[in-house]
């Protein structure tokens, strides 16, 4: 059996103050194969990376609190994302700005709006000029449940499930750790982002909707208090 593994997927960091143009990077990036994590605000973008470096951050300069050519000069100065590739999204087009972009160690210069498909081979590209390589998009497969995250797909006891991005994410999520129980708060901030202040209900709605889609409740195991694990009963 192959399982999704955390450690098989390469990472992105997004750091967009604009909710929309980040979920839509994500979106795009995820069904490409890429583990996001999104950053609102330059300090929020510098702890998260410097915790735990990426394989690339995607770096748009209008920040709040920190400028995006701030959070470049930093992670320059740091020994562990001194060669973190960085490509910076904006719509600032000056050459002035992309000159000091540049000078200041970002990989590459993208101004808004931009393609999807331009955006990911760049990304790629720098990623392969930084050493980088990509590996290949696991799936996961037990004698109930297969996730294919290169297609989006789910096959549940041999039938196709359609679902929704979030419900796909939130499955995979549990998917690269089954058996182990997935707190409320990991689960929120991984499929939902950091910047997710929402009700927390909206997680049970979710796993009761995957729950009724997949057709069998006991793939989806909650654990009282904690939050809830995909059933590892089911491996091959």
């Amino acid at each position: 059996m192959v399982t999704i593994e955390d450690t098989r997927t390469r990472s992105i960091v997004i750091v967009e103050d604009d909710e929309d143009i980040a979920d839509s990077i994500r979106y795009n990036l995820e069904r490409e194969g890429f583990r996001v994590r999104i950053a609102g605000t330059g300090e929020q973008a510098i702890n998260l990376i410097l915790d735990r470096p990426p394989d690339i951050v995607l770096l748009d300069l209008n920040l709040p609190g920190m400028s995006g050519l701030e959070i470049c000069r930093r992670l320059r100065a740091e020994s562990s994302t001194s060669r973190l590739p960085i490509v910076i999204l904006t719509a600032r087009a000056d050459e002035s700005d992309k000159v000091l972009g540049l000078e200041l160690g970002a990989d590459d210069y993208i101004t808004k709006p931009f393609g999807m498909r331009e955006l990911v081979a760049r990304i790629r590209a720098a990623m392969r000029r930084a050493g980088v390589t990509e590996i290949d998009r696991p799936v996961y497969q037990s004698s109930a449940l297969t996730i294919d995250p290169a297609t989006f797909s789910v096959l549940c006891h041999g039938n196709e499930i359609k679902l929704t991005r979030k419900e796909f994410a939130l499955l995979a999520e549990m998917a690269r750790n089954p058996g182990r129980v997935m707190a409320r708060e990991t689960l929120l901030d991984r499929v939902w982002g950091l910047n997710y202040y929402g009700d927390t209900r909206t997680l049970d709605v979710h796993i009761r909707r995957l729950r009724h889609k997949l057709g069998d409740a006991s793939l989806i195991e909650t654990v009282t208090g904690i939050g809830y694990r995909l059933s590892d009963k089911n491996k091959e």
